[in-house]
């Protein structure tokens, strides 16, 4: 996304966010990050788990940990809500994101825990890490701390997700409330004090409704989105031997898909898997794949700004070049003016 008007670091007193965080992570049972719209931490490590410190300090295991991280509040980001997900060494983690005014400024990144449900739901692994012995031999080390981690029901996880979006969505609303009457406040005392009294409350005045049309602007800055409603959840097949497919569709969205392994997903032959997934969504298979891949291309556009490699990585295209011509081929225009189009809408 563009640059935020929004600045967590000057919104937000530091000290006081990681007391309250601490406080958060003690009750919740999980540790807790703060990061800007850019993925830059904001604040502390709440009660990081002594099995994620040892992964974390690992040269090679911590850029998975970072994938992780990235990729989750991407999710996020795209589905306006706490993205619950697994690890690369499956445990819980949570992307929860700070939006304000339709504005995405900032994530609290929240987990570190197991399920202690036997029916874990479908979660999406959100970064798989080839195993190795050097890998392995590092997991055995911290197996102690592995099992130590804290265990949650997926009931209690959604419940203090919610809650932190919630909480933090809240406190920083009303942050930025104070911080425009404090600025409003300092531009009245810094007045000329040689000027005469009507001419200080006439400026006073000016001063208070140019704050107010700042408040508006700031209330109105995003327009909602553009993407249609199926791309942020999953399709729901009234052709229930067809739900596998559409499950990982959506699941794995940074692969790129092709009809022989989806039809092996519902235990199914090619040319029969074809007829019936055209008959259920009215498009052959590549022409819906790629349809959807370019919702999901558009939300990114809205809401990050990432390049269009990134994007193109992030959804599975062979190069930029494909996904820009792909996109072309169903907006009409290109990436890149798409997001120029969408930026000039919001900010009229």
């Amino acid at each position: 996304m563009s640059n935020s008007r929004f600045d967590l670091k000057r919104i937000i007193d530091l000290e006081k966010w990681d007391k309250l965080q601490d406080s958060l992570s003690l009750v919740s049972k999980m540790a807790i990050l703060t990061v800007d719209y850019k993925g830059v931490p904001v604040s502390k490590h709440s009660h990081c788990q002594s099995f994620c410190q040892g992964v974390r300090q690992d040269a090679y295991l911590s850029q998975y940990c970072q994938k992780c991280d990235a990729r989750g509040g991407l999710e996020a980001v795209r589905l306006n809500k706490p993205y619950i997900y697994l690890c690369h060494f499956n445990i819980i983690d949570i992307a929860i994101p700070i939006i304000i005014d339709n504005q995405y400024i900032g994530a609290i990144m929240a987990g570190q825990i197991k399920l202690r449900d036997a029916d874990m739901p479908l979660l999406e692994q959100i970064v798989s890490r080839p195993s190795n012995a050097e890998t392995d031999h590092k997991f055995k080390a911290l197996k102690k701390d592995y099992q130590a981690l804290p265990v949650l029901s997926y009931e209690e996880v959604t419940t203090i997700a919610d809650m932190l979006f919630h909480l933090c969505t809240y406190i920083v609303e009303e942050a930025i409330d104070k911080n425009a009457t404090i600025d409003m406040y300092k531009k009245a005392l810094s007045l000329d004090t040689g000027q005469s009294s009507l001419e200080s409350v006439n400026e006073t005045e000016r001063t208070y409704r140019n704050i107010q049309a700042i408040q508006q602007e700031l209330s109105s800055a995003l327009i909602e989105t553009k993407v249609k409603k199926s791309a942020s959840h999953a399709f729901l097949s009234s052709n229930p031997v067809l739900q596998p497919a559409f499950d990982y569709i959506y699941a794995h969205k940074n692969e790129n898909f092709n009809l022989q392994e989806m039809a092996k997903q519902c235990h199914m032959s090619s040319s029969y898997f074809s007829r019936i997934f055209t008959k259920e969504t009215g498009e052959n298979f590549s022409v819906f794949v790629a349809r959807l891949k370019i919702e999901w291309a558009k939300q990114l556009l809205e809401t990050t700004d990432l390049s269009m490699n990134q994007i193109s990585d992030e959804l599975g295209f062979c190069d930029a070049g494909y996904f820009i011509k792909t996109f072309k081929k169903f907006e009409t225009l290109t990436p890149a003016v798409y997001r120029n189009v969408y930026k000039h809408k919001v900010s009229k």
